[in-house]
């Protein structure tokens, strides 16, 4: 267990801010959250942080995951001061961070994610886990399992077992993405490579994968802070705070963080 004091970061914003799924909400401010084949217990009061992790587990994965060394507060003071909602939804969302999450999950999570409603998400993602059984040595004796490649599927009920899933017709998307995964082991290195551009193109080539959630992969998977997700709520913001005319963050290079704010705070005020 170890203790850190970290500014401009809340657990419950970054929940429900609609980049992960499979954070468990433990208690009031606690959660577990697994990642990169282990799994972390994290308990927030203010400022202040209790992490169930050694110091070197902290600096070789967690301080990765939680963004720790981006300076968020100088990305909050960088908005038009003229641009009053996007103020008001940075100071409202201001603990939010975009996470580093494992490029795979990501995918295999928002193309799950499509035309779909968050607990609907969330429940897809865990019976695909727990269908599959996928662990590491860090989750051997816990419940805690990880998104699965092609051979824990195929060996674990196969290309059929996905429609029993309940992720309806993205089923075939994520079978089609893990067999070009199993026949392109380098796809993952090679995809950290490219720039924002190169990478949207790139993913939206694959069946299943349109602009939204190539942009949200981008985001919360590549950590391009200039991707932008445009969905449903990102529309109202448009339509409804800035007369349906895209407002000049969207493109700017810490577009997505601002779209993390305007999303979480549009939704938690409808």
């Amino acid at each position: 267990m170890i203790k850190k004091d970290i500014n401009y970061f809340d657990l419950e914003q970054i929940a429900e801010s609609g980049q992960c799924f499979r954070w468990k909400k433990l208690d009031e401010h606690k959660y577990r959250i697994p990642a990169f084949g282990n799994y972390l217990d994290i308990a927030q009061t203010g400022s202040h942080f209790e992490l169930s992790c050694t110091e070197k587990e902290f600096e070789q994965i967690w301080y990765d995951y939680f963004d720790i060394g981006t300076d968020y507060e100088g990305i909050i003071k960088r908005i038009d001061v003229k641009d009053e909602f996007l103020k008001n939804a940075a100071d409202y969302g201001k603990g939010i961070r975009i996470l580093n999450q494992d490029i795979w999950e990501t995918i295999i999570s928002f193309i799950i994610s499509q035309n779909n409603n968050i607990p609907r998400i969330k429940k897809g993602i865990e019976n695909m886990c727990q269908r599959y059984m996928r662990q590491t040595d860090a989750l051997l004796g816990t419940d805690i399992y990880m998104i699965p490649y092609l051979e824990d599927i195929e060996k674990n009920g196969g290309r059929e077992s996905l429609s029993e899933l309940g992720i309806g017709y993205r089923d075939k998307y994520i079978w089609g993405i893990c067999q070009f995964k199993n026949q392109s082991p380098d796809f993952i290195d090679e995809l950290k490579k490219l720039n924002y551009e190169d990478a949207m193109k790139y993913l939206m080539d694959f069946k299943g994968i349109g602009k939204k959630v190539a942009n949200c992969i981008c985001l919360f998977g590549l950590h391009h802070l200039d991707a932008c997700p445009i969905d449903v709520w990102m529309k109202k913001v448009i339509d409804e705070e800035y007369d349906g005319e895209m407002p000049a963050w969207m493109t700017d290079k810490y577009a997505g963080v601002y779209q993390q704010y305007t999303f979480f705070y549009k939704r938690e005020k409808k």
